[in-house]
């Protein structure tokens, strides 16, 4: 059997077997299939797809690339979350801080930006000094000792999703449901957590344009991490404007460090203390008044912010920089309102501008700037008057096509902007939540 075997047969719309998924997953994670033939078999996949069958035989040969991270010996149950990507999607770390104060381990293998997407590994690295490439017993090890681990992928680690995952962001292959559930589920699988919940973006900033392909998604995912024994959740979410008022690594740790403070509520704290409150009901089956009411507790009291130090300091930074802001770039330039009536704020336009602005990758390996970024000043639907301002733009260097960018997502029309629910779907238990 060759790599080209494989390429050959998804070419042709052929189910492939579990011998020919384990064989092409192994050849991907030893290094003996080249760039271009793992870009080939993502886009074939993206074009003819796969059964269901497939994505798990997929999954779990990825998932068993490389080591997994041993279960801590510490009782409990250990919860993890997973976002599909958005645009100022910065949840992960709200939530996970507010579950580990809470007694919920949270044990996350996370990814850096995608596309035009933001990633928490790099809005992490945000605190200086931090690492993010835990071996699996160190991460096992912090898990136990601070409750979290936030870290990417190793050499160790999964390492057959962790180079398609690099293959995908740079050949248009992200926006393939087969691709994206065995990328997501295989770092799952690759951990120890008992409780999974999935958060499936639809809309102009997600990769799933439609809540119907979302919810296929996210059904997908579930099923197959049931059927590798975890107890699944999923949420099928709105993404059609940012979701927070940041989009930038520093920028969105700021609004971050504002929301665990109290000092701030928008789309972006209420989702990610939903999510919360719905992993500690699957936890510890509290009802879900109780887990409201535990979750604002802890923002209130400030333990959610404490433990975010505790995780920065355990991962190579200062505790005491969850309670500075960082930095922005020196370069600011304002996007006024050209007109007066409602406004409607575009999330892909707005990542891209990111990305372009320096903020994001626009080539495999490429750097960030982490000063780099944009923050709204209105929200999408507010009724604006000319000449308000609508956004400031930072960037370490003039950047002008991230500036023309930036200056697109903004659409100003005489009619009310319809609005779609934050949360189209849930799927695993009751949806009881305001949101």
């Amino acid at each position: 059997m060759r790599v080209y075997d494989v390429i050959d047969a998804k070419k042709n719309r052929r189910a492939l077997t579990a011998e020919e998924i384990r064989f092409f997953v192994a050849r991907v994670a030893d290094g003996s299939a080249t760039d271009s033939q793992i870009a080939a078999f993502c886009m074939a996949t993206l074009l003819n797809g796969m059964t269901d069958e497939e994505c798990f035989l997929l999954t779990d040969a990825m998932a068993a690339s490389g080591e997994r991270a041993p279960r801590p010996k510490g009782a409990g149950v250990f919860a993890d979350k997973h976002s599909t990507g958005g645009v100022s999607d910065s949840t992960t770390l709200i939530l996970v801080p507010v579950l580990a104060s809470l007694g919920v381990k949270c044990a996350k293998y996370s990814g850096r930006g995608l596309a035009h997407t933001g990633g928490t590994l790099d809005k992490l690295e945000s605190f200086a000094g931090v690492r993010v490439d835990l071996t699996p017993a160190q991460f096992e090890a912090q898990v136990e000792r601070v409750g979290a681990a936030v870290s990417g992928q190793t050499d160790a680690t999964v390492p057959a999703d962790k180079r398609m995952y690099a293959v995908r962001d740079v050949t248009a292959t992200v926006d393939s449901i087969p691709l994206i559930a065995s990328s997501v589920m295989s770092k799952k699988l690759a951990s120890f957590a008992d409780v999974i919940l999935l958060d499936v973006k639809y809309g102009d900033g997600a990769f799933m344009k439609t809540p119907e392909e979302a919810e296929k998604l996210a059904r997908l995912m579930t099923e197959i991490g049931a059927r590798a024994g975890r107890r699944m959740l999923a949420a099928v979410t709105c993404m059609d404007a940012p979701l927070g008022d940041a989009v930038g690594c520093n920028a969105e740790v700021n609004e971050v460090l504002e929301i665990l403070r109290g000092e701030k509520e928008n789309d972006l704290s209420r989702l990610s203390l939903f999510h919360a409150e719905k992993l500690l009901q699957a936890a510890e089956g509290v009802s879900a008044a109780e887990a409201e009411a535990r979750v604002r507790e802890s923002v209130r009291s400030g333990r959610a912010l404490d433990k975010l130090g505790e995780i920065v300091a355990a991962q190579g930074g200062r505790a005491e920089d969850v309670y500075k802001t960082l930095p922005m770039a020196k370069n600011k330039r304002t996007v006024f309102a050209r007109k007066s009536g409602r406004l409607q704020v575009f999330a892909l336009a707005l990542g891209r501008a990111c990305a372009a602005l320096g903020g994001g990758r626009t080539h495999e390996g490429g750097g960030i700037d982490h000063a780099a970024g944009i923050l709204l000043k209105k929200r999408q639907g507010a009724y604006v008057k000319e000449g308000e301002p609508l956004a400031e733009i930072y960037s370490s260097a003039d950047v002008e096509e991230g500036a023309a960018l930036a200056e697109s997502a903004f659409c100003i029309s005489e009619k009310k902007i319809k609005d779609r629910p934050l949360v189209y779907a849930f799927i695993g238990g009751k949806e009881q939540s305001s949101v």
